[in-house]
Parts: structure tokens; C-alpha cells; sequence
């Protein structure tokens, strides 16, 4: 669509939970709520319309064995901007994705560099992978190289205890995570169990990915810090699956796995009662497909989070928690256009009518 084009969304505009507009329009690929002086050259498209939606844990340019290339990255990014996900927080990748910037027809990414691991704690290839003196320069490097983000491993197997386990010293992540804040980048730590949380909260954290180890005796620190959780619920649906592959050699290991799972969902409800702020995001491009932001919704809303804040955490509230505009006067034209009420039903979300991404219609 020529840039002269000018766009007429109009139907019902979701710009907020509650505020529905009747229409807005794309010129020069932004946002605006004033009908143009000049409408000779218009395309309309009808429909719900929502922000573009935020998948908060992806990885574009990795796969189960590491970093893929440009070709691979690029089919991961179009399968989330065709699912309507146009804006990524990509949490940890070792490829160097910069190059998407420069492609008009490519999601927005926000980088939070390559992840950071304790040695042989993590992946293979995904990490780099250190002792905790050296905590503080990693995080150094990857709070310049990413976009306001740094990713630690905040646990993983300890193969001499056979079981998960805490990965850092409290020392070492309080002075990585204010060492990141000075440098102007919010941290976030993959965590699993239990014993890894209260160090990384009381040292500052921003955010937890996964966080299936919250407990009655942690979420309440959560809450009185505002750290935020990205359940990856579509995710934690692999644990059964990585129990029993893992049962012979670390029965510890497969039963604290297991039982994670079984109370995921009870976990993540207890969070978001207690005013935890939740987050979707899908962990797509280790071992899962991109493009699930749908389905992890609706995980959300099966572990009892509302179906409006369950769609806030992929729009409206995901936005701004990244600091990233939504359908506001001015901004870049990056928004999903729906056959229903996506707050009626959810369902409607794996099913996109238009997507518009700086403001031109794709597909």
C-alpha cells in the first residue's frame, strides 16, 4: 500500500479496555482520530480493532540447538507478525537480529541481548555461560548490547544435587542487577523453583520468566515490589513430557518438574490475585513454534485471570509495561483487525482479519 494511501479503520477501535472508538485513520503510517483533509484515495478496513499484540518472551533466531540463521529468523518473525504479534520482547538470543530493524514488514523487537548462565547450568549454545565474578561484565556488555533488557538464568539442574537449583550468589545478583539499573536496563531471570526467587526479588529484580516456583510465602514479596511474571504457560505444558525424559538419571529432578506443572495453574491465578502483574508470552523459537500468542491467552484464562486482563497482557498493559505506544494519536499504525469482540471471546485472537503494521495491510 502506497504511503499516499490513506487507511480507514473503522467498526469498533479498542483503544483501551474501555475506550471504543467508532473509527481512526492511517496517514504517512500513523495514527490519527481526525478524519484527513483529503480522503480521495482511501482503503477501509472494518472490523475490531486492537493493538498489535506482545509476545513477552520470544526468542527470534534460535532454535532447540542455538542460533539459526537469517532465513530461519525471518520465517520466526513472520509467523508471529501473521499470528498478529508485532512487537517482541525477545528474551535471549545468541544470532544478532538487527538487521530486522531495517524491514518495514517485520515485528518491532526488543532485545534483551544473550542470556547469561552459570557454566554448564543452561542449554547448550544458548548462553554465555560463567562463574559469578564475572556476573557483573557480562551483564555490563549485555545491558549495552540489548534494548533496555538483560536475560540471567536464575536456575537450572544441578547435576551434584539432581535436582533444580539456584544458580547465583546473593552477592553477585546484587551487584549485576545495580549494575544493569545504572545502565538504564531492566533485568529479568528464568526461574523454575522455588529457592532462587527471594535473592533475585530482594536484589532488584524486574521480572521472572516462568516462575512456577512462586509460593504463599513469595508472592507477597512480588506484589510489594511490582516484579512482574511471563508465565509461558504454553511452555510449562512440555514439563510432563521433560520429566519422563529425564526420570532415569534425575528422579529428583522429574518430580519437582512434575509437580510444578500440576499446580501451574493455581500458581499463576494466587500471583495475579495478590496484584502480580502478568505478562503473555509464549517462549516460542527453543523447542516451541512461534505464533502462539492466541493460545497462550487463553492458558491465562484457564489458570482464572479475566478475559479482558488476560487480553491487556498481550496489548494495552503489555505496551506499556515495555513503554511502547498502542493505538494512540501519533503512533506507528500497528494494530490486528478481528471478525468479533475479542473480549467476548478470545478465541477470535488465532484468527486475525487484517493485520496493519506501520500502516500498511499485509496479507
Amino acid at each position: 500500500m502506497s504511503d499516499r494511501v490513506v487507511l480507514h479503520v473503522k467498526g469498533r477501535v479498542l483503544v483501551g479496555p474501555e475506550e471504543v472508538r467508532d473509527e481512526l485513520w492511517v496517514v504517512g503510517g500513523r495514527i490519527t482520530y481526525r478524519r484527513p483533509a483529503d480522503t480521495r484515495d482511501v482503503r477501509t478496513v472494518e472490523g475490531w480493532a486492537l493493538p498489535g499484540l506482545v509476545d513477552a518472551h520470544c526468542h527470534v533466531g534460535l532454535d532447540q540447538h542455538g542460533a539459526v540463521d537469517e532465513a530461519t529468523s525471518e520465517k520466526q518473525a513472520l509467523t508471529d507478525r501473521d499470528a498478529g504479534t508485532l512487537l517482541v520482547r525477545d528474551a535471549g538470543s545468541p544470532a544478532d537480529t538487527r538487521w530486522i530493524d531495517d524491514r518495514e514488514d517485520l515485528p518491532k523487537i526488543i532485545r534483551a541481548g544473550r542470556h547469561i548462565a552459570r557454566t554448564r547450568r543452561y542449554i547448550r549454545n544458548f548462553a554465555h555461560e560463567i562463574e559469578p565474578d564475572d556476573l557483573v561484565a557480562y551483564v555490563a556488555d549485555e545491558a549495552v548490547r540489548g534494548d533496555g533488557w538483560v536475560k540471567l538464568v536464575g536456575d537450572w539442574l544441578d547435576r551434584e544435587s539432581g535436582d533444580l537449583g539456584a544458580c547465583w550468589p546473593r552477592g553477585a545478583v546484587e551487584a549485576a542487577i545495580a549494575e544493569a539499573h545504572r545502565l538504564g536496563a531492566r533485568v529479568t531471570a528464568h526461574c523454575f523453583a522455588e529457592d532462587s526467587l527471594r535473592d533475585l526479588v530482594e536484589a532488584g529484580i524486574d521480572c521472572i520468566e516462568h516462575a512456577t516456583g512462586l509460593t504463599d510465602e513469595t508472592i507477597p514479596l512480588f506484589a510489594e515490589r511490582g516484579v512482574a511474571i511471563v508465565p509461558t504457560l504454553v511452555n510449562i505444558a512440555t514439563f510432563p513430557q521433560l520429566a519422563v525424559g529425564g526420570e532415569k538419571k534425575f528422579p529428583r529432578w522429574s518430580d519437582r518438574m512434575r509437580g510444578l506443572y500440576e499446580r501451574r495453574y493455581d500458581t499463576v491465578r494466587s500471583a495475579y490475585d495478590a496484584g502480580i502483574p502478568v505478562y503473555v508470552g509464549t517462549d516460542a523459537g527453543g523447542s516451541l513454534p512461534h505464533g502462539l500468542v492466541a493460545a497462550e491467552v487463553a492458558e491465562l484464562m484457564k489458570a482464572g485471570i479475566p478475559a479482558v486482563e488476560a487480553l491487556s497482557a498481550t496489548t494495552w498493559g503489555a505496551r506499556s509495561w515495555l513503554g511502547r505506544p498502542g493505538l494512540e494519536e501519533g503512533a506507528a499504525a500497528d494494530l490486528v483487525v478481528y471478525e468479533a469482540d475479542p473480549r467476548a471471546d478470545v478465541r477470535v485472537l488465532g484468527a486475525p482479519r487484517r493485520v496493519i503494521l506501520r500502516g500498511r495491510v499485509l496479507g
